[in-house]
């Protein structure tokens, strides 16, 4: 099935995703800007009157979830304070093919060196959003939450999180220092040097901050109990078969959250689901989708009569 597809429960209701940290959304779009155009736009300043003004028009080419259109106006904005950017659909709501996303105004040639920033941004959110509300809609009734991975776009990470949000799905932890999340390579450098699973996340457990989250990843089934009576708050059950899954979740029995990862797609993520999880991290989210289909089309709409 085609991840552009705009899912049924997106279409009833815009989903809230929160705000972009205005710092982290401001850095991304100085380097972009200063990345395309170091020195200025010379085909704009050379073609283009100084006096011109334009209208450029987003639309969608093919169906989604947009995720963006507050980047959209933010790129506009840091290019040209005097441009006007008109927003026709929140973030977070699914929209049809052809239909016009958002509407721009002001001077041609800033218009015009805006241009191909904010369209990458809002394409790239977009695609996330979309991918994002497939996975939510393939796991609704379960309980279980659709979680992203730090697998993000270097230098990206904000604004592709947000995009998963605006999809519905919930955030992971944000960076290193966010979390105890302790993986397979982690385990295997302990586990190296003679130190058992269950003592060392008992002994993380002590010296951590009470409001500290521990979680830890295991990939066997006689891992789950050392683990979680060891004191985590939850348990990842890496490249589960479902029936392991169902056995893990009924080993915890309810004394940690359980996280599922590894092996995910829009084909296995309803089963992976109904096994009883708490949460299921999907990598892909951010790391396989692909940019969404979007038109901003610019027309000048008037020059300034030199006499």
């Amino acid at each position: 099935m085609s991840t552009s597809t705009p899912p049924a429960t997106a279409t009833r209701a815009t989903v809230d995703p929160g705000t972009i940290p205005p710092h982290a959304l401001l850095r991304v779009i100085e380097t972009a800007l200063e990345e395309d155009a170091p020195w200025g736009d010379v085909t704009s300043e050379t073609l283009i009157p100084a006096d011109a003004t334009a209208t450029a028009v987003l639309a969608a080419r093919e169906p989604g979830v947009l995720a963006g259109g507050v980047v959209v106006e933010a790129v506009m904005r840091a290019v040209d304070p005097a441009i006007r950017t008109e927003l026709h659909v929140p973030d977070g709501t699914a929209f049809a093919t052809g239909q016009v996303l958002a509407t721009v105004h002001g001077s041609a040639r800033a218009v015009l060196r805006a241009e191909r920033v904010a369209l990458n941004l809002v394409q790239r959110l977009s695609g996330i959003a979309t991918l994002t509300a497939r996975h939510v809609e393939a796991v609704a009734g379960t309980g279980a939450r659709i979680a992203d991975t730090r697998k993000t776009t270097p230098g990206l990470r904000a604004l592709e999180r947000y995009a998963v949000r605006c999809g519905g799905g919930h955030n992971h932890r944000n960076s290193l220092s966010d979390a105890v999340l302790a993986k397979d390579n982690h385990l295997a450098v302990l586990l190296a040097g003679g130190t058992a699973i269950g003592d060392a996340v008992a002994d993380a457990r002590r010296r951590l901050g009470h409001t500290v989250h521990l979680e830890v990843e295991v990939d066997r089934l006689d891992q789950v109990e050392p683990v979680v009576g060891a004191g985590v708050d939850t348990i990842m059950l890496d490249n589960f078969t479902p029936e392991q899954l169902v056995e893990g979740v009924r080993l915890v029995a309810g004394r940690a959250l359980v996280e599922a990862s590894g092996g995910v797609s829009l084909e296995t993520v309803g089963r992976i689901a109904r096994t009883g999880v708490d949460v299921v991290s999907v990598g892909a989210l951010t790391h396989s989708a692909r940019a969404l289909d979007l038109g901003l089309d610019v027309a000048v709409t008037a020059t300034t009569d030199p006499a």
